[in-house]
């Protein structure tokens, strides 16, 4: 690892590779640019003298992206290696994380600037919009000082618990409910994911969830022919699926209706099985395709009158 003075030390998750902490060196102890260094971290301010470990890396200002550019710690992956846990997928991918978006939408509603905000919480301008628009893990000090500058709560800025059911946050003070069109509602269903089917049963309404797959515009789900939601074959049902973003208080939801029927030709049975993306999370031996074929589609989705 080499490094100039005004470079960045980037501390990251080795698991996810999403930022814990990040600082400006301000002062090198050899002449080659080998640590330890003096660093001044974004959150606080604080300068202390440092030796970086295995899961951080320096970047370089003014040549983001270019091969070469970040320099791992002795014994840390490349950054364009690929990451074996997820198969490939590298570093992180680009954007906010969730808490960077609660922040700047807490920042946004109550008017106040990124300078202002970060002053009033004692950290770095630089680290505060890093934050809101980078995948980030910043300490439990530091978001507690956020709340108190923005006037909201911990609980609110880490997203809640994770067992409660979606949609228990406060609600955009400008919602904006928008219809969806045919070609829309198509491209959220996309080619696969978690929908539920609605049917009704001997013993009265029932609605499951299901892995589903999208093939040739048709949706697609597996079952056990001895299920009550094999009942679905021979008639109408609704298929729906959503998505909520608990971060923004925003998501849509698109209602598909059309009869069901099984696949039996096992030709188009193999066919199925080879395009699946994942078996069904349920598990067990569930061997019957069952095919919706859409008649009417239907989608809303809830966004921020101000983006409009």
């Amino acid at each position: 690892m080499h490094a100039h003075v005004g470079d960045r030390l980037i501390v990251e998750s080795p698991a996810t590779g999403i930022v814990r902490r990040d600082g400006e060196i301000v002062g090198l102890h050899h002449e080659d640019g080998t640590p330890p260094y003096d660093v001044q971290w974004s959150d606080t301010g604080d300068i202390t003298l440092v030796f970086p470990g295995p899961d951080a890396h320096v970047h370089h200002p003014g040549h983001p992206g270019h091969p070469g550019h970040d320099e791992a710690a002795p014994g840390a992956p490349a950054s364009g290696d690929a990451d074996a846990e997820t198969g490939g997928g590298g570093t992180a991918a680009a954007g906010p994380g969730d808490v960077g978006r609660r922040v700047a939408e807490a920042r946004r509603r109550r008017g106040l600037g990124l300078a202002e905000t970060a002053d009033r919480a004692r950290i770095s301008p630089a680290y505060l919009d890093y934050l809101e628009t980078h995948p980030a893990d910043p300490s439990p000090g530091t978001l507690m000082r956020l709340a108190d500058a923005m006037e909201t709560t911990l609980r609110e800025l880490q997203g809640g618990g994770q067992e409660r059911p979606p949609g228990q946050g406060q609600a955009l003070y400008h919602p904006r409910l928008r219809e969806l069109d045919e070609e829309e509602c198509r491209a959220l269903l996309s080619t696969h994911g978690v929908g539920r089917v609605s049917l009704t049963t001997r013993h009265g309404p029932a609605v499951f969830p299901v892995n589903y797959e999208v093939v040739d515009g048709t949706i697609a789900f597996r079952t056990a022919p001895d299920t009550t939601l094999a009942a679905a074959v021979g008639h109408e049902v609704a298929f729906e699926a959503d998505h909520i973003d608990e971060a923004m208080s925003q998501g849509w939801s698109v209602l598909a209706v059309g009869p069901a029927r099984a696949v039996t030709d096992p030709a188009a049975v193999r066919g199925l099985d080879e395009r699946a993306h994942s078996a069904p999370w349920a598990g067990g031996r569930r061997t019957l395709w069952v095919v919706i074929t859409v008649g009417r589609l239907t989608g809303r989705r809830i966004t921020s009158a101000d983006d409009a």
